[in-house]
């Protein structure tokens, strides 16, 4: 009798186990798709803010058409990637800011423009959405670093495997020049 209460003891402490285990590998894939989405939301607001600094600058710079609309393309590029593919979103938003600077390079040229207050008050709105941006992506990479490096380890890759949990993708830029928050200088 005592056998078979040490068995069923032993199984239970390891369905016990295999729980905690699959909690935490659950916890760990929710915070990953939190994080992903907190970006989806500064994108968004990147996004939203794009036409009104677009609109602003062309009021200055009419003759400029070309960078205007590669500013509009890479915007309707980036918002039409694969919302939960990582390579597109990096991809999308690396044209994005690249054709970001040159808006803002092209701002240089008139210093009407940098005078003008609402363009002064979208230039801060923006390097705020990068900024938080920035924050959003570190935070992400760490919930997938977190997450990749659990289902990895022993016991867990046992049940990680067993259950279909697979590694997730960093958000990673393949240019390091791209890393860096758009800079405007007026």
């Amino acid at each position: 009798m005592t056998g078979i209460m040490i068995f069923f003891g032993l199984v239970a402490l390891f369905i016990i186990w295999m729980i905690a285990i699959y909690n935490s590998l659950v916890r760990m894939k929710v915070k990953i798709d939190n994080s992903w989405s907190d970006i989806k939301v500064f994108l968004k607001k990147r996004f939203d803010l794009i036409p009104n600094l677009v609109n602003t600058v062309k009021g200055y710079a009419e003759h400029e058409k070309s960078t205007f609309e590669a500013v509009t393309n890479a915007r309707t590029a980036a918002m039409n990637a694969a919302p939960n593919d990582v390579q597109a979103q990096t991809a999308a938003n690396q044209g994005l800011a690249g054709a970001l600077g040159r808006l803002f390079a092209l701002a240089e040229n008139y210093p009407e423009l940098k005078a003008n207050t609402n363009f002064l008050d979208l230039q801060t709105a923006l390097q705020n959405i990068e900024g938080d941006l920035g924050n959003a992506r570190r935070y992400y990479n760490a919930t997938v670093r977190d997450f990749n490096t659990a289902i990895q380890q022993f016991p867990a890759v046992i049940i990680a495997g067993m259950l279909g949990f697979t590694k997730r993708e960093f958000f990673e830029l393949e240019n390091p020049d791209e890393a860096k928050n758009v800079e405007v200088k007026f």
